[in-house]
């Protein structure tokens, strides 16, 4: 562990926080950040595109996904119908973004609008058959390769990793392992420390 790791580690202590866990936040925050580069360039995304020839940029294909909404990452919708605010709100981006790739996908062939069989006033946005394909063939993609690698794992890790992953999922919902208010005391140092040290410079 580097010198200035463990410079860390001292004032985490000096926080509450033990040694242990704060060499195991260390090594989880230096897979997570080279994670995080990789996904943030979209490595397999990019692949499943060139490599399956599709005429799509990724903003499209995560629109055409959350159009179809798969199951395993959008859960049961009790509701059928998607709409654009739909997808927008599944995809966490701002609505006017989402129509306009949901309008490009239909000038494309890929999507189109309909009336909603439950309220005509409203109009809801679906896959063609174009569509439905290419998205069915980046998710056979994707889970050829994810099941290609996770296939030399024995069910055991699998079946500890899941559990372990998604509860590691939702620290920043949280809070972290404890609650802000415990630690306000110690972030509100932190702040005063930093602002004195800047002033100094």
């Amino acid at each position: 562990m580097a010198e200035r790791d463990e410079k860390l580690i001292g004032d985490m202590a000096r926080a509450g926080i033990d040694p242990e866990v704060t060499r195991a936040a260390l090594a989880f925050d230096a897979v997570l950040q080279r994670w995080r580069r990789r996904v943030r360039t979209r490595e397999l995304g990019h692949r499943a595109l060139a490599e399956l020839g599709l005429p799509l940029d990724l903003a499209q294909l995560d629109v055409m996904i959350a159009i179809r909404a798969p199951a395993n990452e959008f859960g049961d919708d009790p509701e059928d119908e998607t709409m654009v605010s739909t997808v927008a709100q599944r995809l966490n981006i701002d609505p006017s973004r989402a129509s306009r790739i949901v309008s490009d996908l239909i000038a494309r062939g890929f999507a189109e609008r309909a009336a909603s069989q439950s309220d005509a006033r409203r109009t809801i946005v679906a896959l063609t058959a174009s569509g439905r394909a290419i998205v069915e063939a980046v998710r056979r993609y994707k889970f050829l390769l994810l099941g290609g690698f996770l296939s030399d794992w024995t069910s055991e890790e699998r079946e500890t990793l899941l559990p372990l992953l998604e509860r590691f999922s939702h620290w920043s919902e949280s809070g972290a392992t404890r609650d802000e208010e415990d630690l306000g005391d110690r972030i509100a140092d932190l702040r005063d420390d930093l602002a004195q040290t800047l002033a100094a410079l």
